[in-house]
């Protein structure tokens, strides 16, 4: 039976899902392949917590959590309403396969509705297809405004 539910950053059990879950990530070729740095693992709970516009989604098999889903609040211009940007989606090998992505999924656009956000956003790398086809299967689109104009890009820049 898989349980997924809200995060609490200030629970223990929790905290501590969110960050090995999230490190599981980071040490794979999909998350970068680099383990997190032992400030990050010691301080992201808290620093979540204290961000009132920042929320998690974790899954559970049983006792084990095998699934997270962090999630940052941003705002639309254009709609003059709240959107969550879906940050990292993590679901452990063991458990890929079985829709633990959407039913997370599920939870994050209820928590949406819940703030009034008017859209879910996620950026995925291209060569991630399994992740991509999970996202599409779920609505989740390209997104443009005009054709002529093409598709949106994810860029970044390091500070």
């Amino acid at each position: 039976m898989i349980d997924v539910l809200l995060a609490d950053y200030r629970n223990p059990a929790h905290a501590r899902a969110l960050v090995e879950l999230l490190d599981s990530y980071a040490r794979d070729p999909a998350g970068g392949g680099t383990p997190l740095a032992s400030q990050v693992l010691d301080e992201l709970p808290e620093a979540l917590a204290a961000r009132p516009q920042a929320f998690s989604v974790l899954a559970y098999d049983a006792a084990q959590p095998i699934g997270l889903v962090n999630c940052i609040e941003g705002f639309s211009t254009f709609a003059c309403k709240p959107l969550v940007n879906v940050h990292d989606v993590v679901v452990l090998a063991s458990h890929r396969g079985q829709r633990v992505t959407q039913r997370m999924l599920a939870r994050v656009e209820e928590e949406a509705r819940a703030r009034g956000a008017c859209k879910l956003t996620l950026e995925v790398l291209s060569g991630n297809r399994s992740a991509l086809r999970a996202y599409e299967r779920e609505g989740f689109a390209g997104y443009q405004l005009d054709p002529a104009f093409g598709s949106a890009m994810f860029l970044q820049k390091k500070l």
